[in-house]
């Protein structure tokens, strides 16, 4: 990075001149410090900012010899996030350019929203800041810094004018500055607390927010809204008390700094004309001593303000520090170079753990498995399946032992991980486009007739997580993604559970069995499926994190341990032979692959099964079956099947237009709309606004008043050389500067209760309605748009808007101040208002028009980098697996410079303001000071001294009023957008007074569809067309379906996640159109098929509304035995769950959600194929629990596998919307229809 610095050297007021020479500097290396470089200058210098030129006027004598030390690790972050500092100040004014309330120079602004004139423009957020706040602090010092430093001098040069003019009495008034510091730095260390207390709040609030809304779903089914709106209410009401009393706090700072420096002049002056009755106070002396005082004060004031953002700035280091320094993985814990020949992966002694601090995960682990081989990894839930995927994926802490892999690795995750772009993108992840091998992966990848569906194609946009996908589709996308990676070695996390018997059989026939694409490669395949076990070359089984046995089928079938005995349960010989027999004649069938496109999934399922019937439900379905007469068998038409040929071939560049599934956010056009300040007043407080217009006006008028009072005991002097009524003077004096400081105090206290006030209203506005919004808003906007609103918005609303309006008004009253004096001393200054007022106009709707559009690009490319950056996290074992987090990195700096690409435009557009903005001011004081020459004779020395020194500060109020201006506008775009997001469209109310269902409600659970239609968004087609169905109390009727059929949307309009498009639906005869969403929703209970935890206690997580007994509870966890597993943790019920649950494995999390539809016990059961995560022997007691518990409830089974539902009293079989069939299993088989082809698929008929 070049560092350029010009450096002016003036004369100083003492008496010597340099000319005007220009000191060059000599960067110099220190052997101590390689990381710094030392400034050493040639002639006078004093301090100088990277990033561009710094004019600063020097003094020799204060500074020779001086050496500036600027560490270059600052210089390198400087120019990665585009600061651009440029320090000014205008010596010849006799005051310092800066702004009376900017944060650089003690005052109130924030850095990065305007800047100040100091800096010609706003200091932007750093590049880390884009995600975090803390890295906004560290930033704010290299201007404050700077400002501070060059406070010696000024001290110095001032000294000697003061010496000339006053005499000892300045003594008094320094004295009195010294003594405020350590006031200001109290202030500050205040402020700290406050800060550090707020940071926590904010970042537990976002979590919690973000936590929301990816769970948003489950909340509205298990109608919890109430609950996590309690809780983020509870955080925000906290950050506003802290914001509130930091507000206060500083006001009183406000009320120091505005007196101080009149309290000093006040002082110094009073010494003076009592130490020596000679001591006459003329013009020359009072307005001198002003403008010195003027601009000494404000880098003193930026002193506690420097002490203030350095500790902030530490706060904010820590805080990163802590983040950065948190263990990493480490990258040699998997030895990816050597290992025994023959092999390709190898754990030796291996014991693993999650966290240093937990207990090991895995111990004692010895396994080898030579290249090429299938190997399957079986065990009950939560015996460390995945964990062993983890571990060889080095994303675990290996305690001891040594893991060998040797090649290259393609990663299948439990839960498949899915980007927000296109389905082809999805599976080529990163590599070049191969036709040939491309067409290969869909094809064994059963993804054809998937593609066929999709309104694009392959081209397709896939949502955030998969959303516009099935289970099944997600994770048959991400096998896809790692058979195209063409690896070494696969880990594959159960990827069969997601799909149906018939296209689990095709996947591992085509892609993971023996004569499957990846033949020849090491697979390590994780399932809870016992049917493909004999045709891999080996199995682990897992218990307790150890391995209990090893070897291959035949031979673990002879030793007679646990898992001979488990098959022995699940599989007996006879039902055996009958499966393998089914799948024997279903190999012999030409159109084995036609049965793909009865993936029997729903549309938005995650975790389903393969597995075989178990014993107890064939007896019983079998007995159902002979009762039969034989008449009805023969008599169903077989199933119209389509044929899958290899020359299909799918179009892989074309992308068609009716792809996209999220609409880009558009960034709007021209001037904010008044209606949008209007509704900030109204938050604010109308009579807040008017209170606070008022006492600016007040402290205003305080201000000329003390300054033409001074104005007037000046010309005492001249009158006769003397002076009278001294201490009448001084006491009027001291009253107006007191009354002023008193004004802006508690113009400062009115807008932080305003600003407060509408913070609070218009978080609450969006908070409600985003819990309110249908669940169909969700599933087209992207969390990181949302969270965007929650975060970055509401920031600016709580901490940066209130500051600049203080501004906007403190330079606005300045403004109108200067012209009043100027034109009230100098009348023929008025012929020079009208062409400068058209001149500063022309500039000021120029950059207002740009700055603004281009703070709103800045805030819409923001959004991006939110949503990927979630995405990479959710996706980083995935990433890291694949090898392409550099890739992922690259992404997120490509998106961080689009941001960044609107905010350097935005400082230079500030950098061309100041310059027309200075112009018009130097021309104030131009006019003037020429027209108190002209007219000369009929002026008095007081109001010259008066007209000038008040045109001196135009330049800064000008200057500060238009950057205002524009920076009002562009923050108040931040109120924009929250309220664009508070009044989307929100469903129907949760309760309606005049309509609640009676007590007890619903008493026998009888649902009835009646001409029943749906679709999922205004525009769409049907889902469901014309249902008509009744399901009588108690009864147990399974739904099934191929993909898209309509059964998940059957189940949503249940719960009206959907409304209907026409017809009713009707429980116990009351029209669930009638009654608010929670009166429904709380008596009906949904075992979902995504099982999402929220962060928190493992009680919260059952009972967030705190309604059941603690008896109740454990009751509930026993008999979706948890038990064990909660009483063996130390903190019990009280058990942290992590965000998502992700320190429960999938089989657990689902078992919390069995608990928490045990606790309600409601008379209607809905079942999205809730046990797919989780092993047979659990998921048998787990059927028996429900079947037992729940035996006089209504059960809506949505079943992948049907085994599970044969016992049922009745069977749904939905196609495209309709009803194809509805009557028992038994009857179902025999009439050979659909539901006897999914039977006999699955090998059950």
């Amino acid at each position: 990075m070049q560092w350029r610095l010009r450096v002016k050297a003036k004369g100083s007021r003492g008496g010597s001149s340099h000319g005007g020479s220009t000191a060059h500097l000599t960067p110099l290396s220190s052997p101590q410090h390689p990381d710094q470089v030392y400034l050493q200058p040639h002639g006078p210098l004093l301090v100088g900012l990277p990033g561009g030129w710094a004019d600063v006027p020097v003094l020799h004598d204060a500074v020779a010899g001086l050496t500036t030390v600027l560490p270059l690790h600052l210089c390198d972050w400087a120019e990665v996030s585009y600061w651009d500092h440029r320090c000014h100040l205008q010596e010849g004014s006799g005051y310092h350019q800066r702004s009376q309330t900017c944060v650089h120079c003690g005052g109130n602004c924030q850095p990065h929203v305007s800047g100040c004139p100091a800096l010609h423009g706003p200091c932007p957020l750093p590049q880390s800041a884009v995600v975090s706040t803390p890295a906004d602090h560290p930033g704010d010092l290299l201007p404050l810094a700077a400002s501070v430093a060059i406070l010696p001098a000024e001290a110095r040069e001032e000294r000697e004018t003061w010496r000339e003019n006053l005499g000892p009495s300045v003594l008094a008034g320094v004295a009195l500055m010294v003594l405020l510091i350590p006031l200001n730095g109290a202030v500050a260390v205040k402020m700290r607390a406050f800060q550090v207390e707020q940071m926590k709040l904010k970042d537990s609030r976002i979590k919690l927010m973000s936590e929301i809304l990816n769970g948003i779903k489950v909340l509205k089914l298990y109608a919890w809204e109430p609950s996590f709106l309690k809780q983020v209410e509870g955080i925000r009401q906290g950050e506003l008390q802290l914001l509130r009393s930091a507000a206060y706090l500083h006001a009183t700072s406000t009320f120091i700094w505005m007196c101080s420096p009149f309290l000093v002049t006040l002082i110094t002056l009073w010494v003076y004309v009592y130490a020596d009755p000679n001591n006459v106070l003329d013009a020359e002396k009072a307005f001198v001593s002003v403008s010195l005082f003027n601009i000494l004060r404000l880098p003193l004031n930026m002193l506690p303000q420097l002490i203030s953002n350095l500790t902030q700035a530490s706060v904010s280091l820590k805080r990163i520090q802590q983040f950065l320094s948190q263990d990493e993985l480490d990258p040699q814990s998997v030895e990816r170079k050597t290992i025994s020949p023959g092999y390709a992966i190898a754990i030796h002694s291996g014991t693993f753990t999650w966290a240093q601090d937990l207990p090991p995960t895995l111990h004692s682990l010895d396994i080898q498995v030579p290249k090429g081989a299938l190997v399957a990894v079986v065990g009950p839930v939560g015996c460390g399946k995945s964990s062993l995927v983890s571990a060889l994926l080095g994303e675990m802490e290996k305690l001891e032992g040594k893991v060998h892999m040797k090649g290259s690795v393609a990663y299948v995750p439990q839960q498949a991980w899915i980007q927000n772009c296109t389905l082809q993108e999805n599976v080529l992840f990163g590599q070049a486009l191969n036709p040939k091998r491309y067409q290969q992966t869909l094809e064994a990848c059963a993804l054809l007739a998937d593609l066929e569906m999709l309104p694009g194609g392959d081209q397709t946009e896939i949502g955030e997580k998969g959303i516009n996908l099935s289970g099944g589709q997600r994770q048959r996308v991400s096998l896809a993604r790692a058979v195209y990676s063409d690896a070494d070695i696969f880990l594959l996390d159960d990827p069969l559970s997601a799909v149906d018997s018939h296209v689990a059989k095709h996947i591992f026939d085509h892609v993971i069995g023996p004569e499957g694409v990846l033949a020849g490669k090491t697979r390590v395949l994780v399932t809870h499926g016992i049917s493909f076990l004999p045709q891999t070359d080996f199995i682990i089984v897992l218990a307790n994190g150890q391995v209990s046995e090893m070897g291959p089928y035949p031979a673990l079938l002879q030793r007679n341990g646990s898992f001979a005995n488990f098959l022995c349960n699940y599989a007996p010989d006879e039902d055996q032979g009958h499966v393998e027999d089914s799948w024997t004649a279903l190999e012999g069938a030409e159109d084995e692959e036609v049965l793909l496109i009865e993936d029997t999934l729903s549309s938005h399922t995650d975790l389903t099964d393969n597995d075989p019937v178990t014993y107890a439900v064939q007896k019983q379905f079998m007995r159902q079956l002979s009762a039969l007469s034989s008449d009805g068998e023969g008599q169903g038409q077989p199933v119209s099947r389509r044929h899958l040929g290899p020359s299909e071939k799918v179009q892989v560049t074309e992308a068609k237009a009716d792809g996209a599934l999220t609409q880009e956010e558009k960034a709007k056009i021209g001037t904010v709309e008044l209606s949008v300040f209007w509704d900030y007043a109204k938050a604010v407080g109308l009579c807040t606004t008017l209170a606070i217009c008022l006492l600016y006006v007040g402290q205003s008028a305080a201000a000329i008043g003390s300054n033409v009072w001074l104005s007037a005991w000046t010309n005492d002097a001249m009158a006769d050389s003397r002076q009278n009524n001294t201490s009448l003077r001084l006491g009027v004096y001291a009253a107006l500067g007191i009354l002023q400081g008193l004004l802006v105090m508690l113009s400062a206290m009115a807008m932080a209760v305003g600003g407060i006030q509408a913070a609070r209203v218009l978080h609450q506005a969006l908070l409600h309605n985003k819990i309110r919004s249908p669940q169909s808003f969700f599933d087209t906007t992207p969390s990181g748009r949302i969270l965007n609103r929650f975060s970055k918005d509401i920031y600016v609303i709580d901490e940066l808007l209130a500051p600049v309006i203080l501004m906007l008004l403190n330079s606005f009253f300045n403004a109108i101040s200067t012209l009043v004096v100027v034109v009230a001393s100098t009348p023929l200054f008025a012929v020079a208002i009208l062409p400068l007022a058209v001149l500063y106009t022309l500039v000021q709707r120029f950059y207002a028009a740009t700055s603004r559009q281009l703070k709103r690009l800045e805030s819409v490319s923001r959004s991006p980098i939110y949503s990927h950056f979630s995405e990479t996290v959710t996706g980083a074992s995935v990433i890291r697996a694949y090898n392409r987090s550099r890739d992922f990195e690259v992404i997120s700096d490509t998106k961080v410079d689009a941001n960044q690409r609107s905010c350097y435009p935005y400082i230079i557009s500030n950098r061309w303001l100041s310059v027309g903005v200075e112009f018009v001011g130097n021309c104030v004081v131009l006019f003037a000071a020429l027209f108190a020459v002209i007219g000369r004779s009929s002026l008095n020395p007081g109001l010259v001294g008066l007209s000038v020194s008040y045109s001196l500060q135009v330049t800064f109020a000008l200057n500060w009023m238009i950057r205002m201006m524009s920076d009002l506008e562009s923050n108040i775009v931040a109120v924009e957008r929250v309220k664009e997001y508070s009044k989307t469209e929100t469903e129907a109310p949760w309760v309606v007074e005049g309509s609640r269902p009676p007590e007890g409600w619903p008493p026998c659970g009888e649902v009835e569809f009646r001409n029943y239609s749906v679709r999922y968004r205004p525009g769409l087609d049907l889902v469901l067309r014309d249902l008509s169905l009744r399901v009588h109390g108690g009864e147990k009727v399974g739904i099934v379906g191929r993909t898209g059929a309509g059964k998940s949307s059957m189940t949503l309009c249940l719960f009206r996640i959907l409304e209907a498009a026409k017809g009713e639906i009707r429980i116990d005869g009351l029209n669930v159109a009638d009654i608010g969403l929670h009166d429904l929703r709380s008596q009906l209970t949904i075992i979902p098929q995504d099982p999402i935890l929220f962060s928190g206690t493992l009680r919260m997580n059952l009972d967030p509304f705190g309604s059941y007994s603690e008896e109740d509870i454990w009751w509930a966890l026993e008999l979706s035995h948890l038990h064990t597993f909660v009483s063996s943790q130390p903190a019990g019920l009280d058990f942290q769950c992590s965000e998502g649950g992700e320190n429960l494995s999938v089989g657990q999390r689902q078992l919390v959600c069995l608990a928490r539809a045990l606790l309600r016990k409601s008379r209607i059961l809905v079942l999205d194929e809730a046990t797919a995560a989780i092993d047979l022997e659990t998921e048998n007691l787990i059927q028996s629990t429900i079947r037992t518990q729940f035996d006089t409830c209504t059960v809506l089974t949505i079943a992948h596998r049907l085994n599970t539902i044969m016992d049922y009293t009745r069977v749904l079989v939905l196609d495209k919307g309709v009803v194809a069939e509805f009557d028992s299993p038994a009857n179902l088989i025999a009439a050979r229809g659909i539901f006897y082809g999914m039977a006999r698929d699955a090998g059950l008929a």
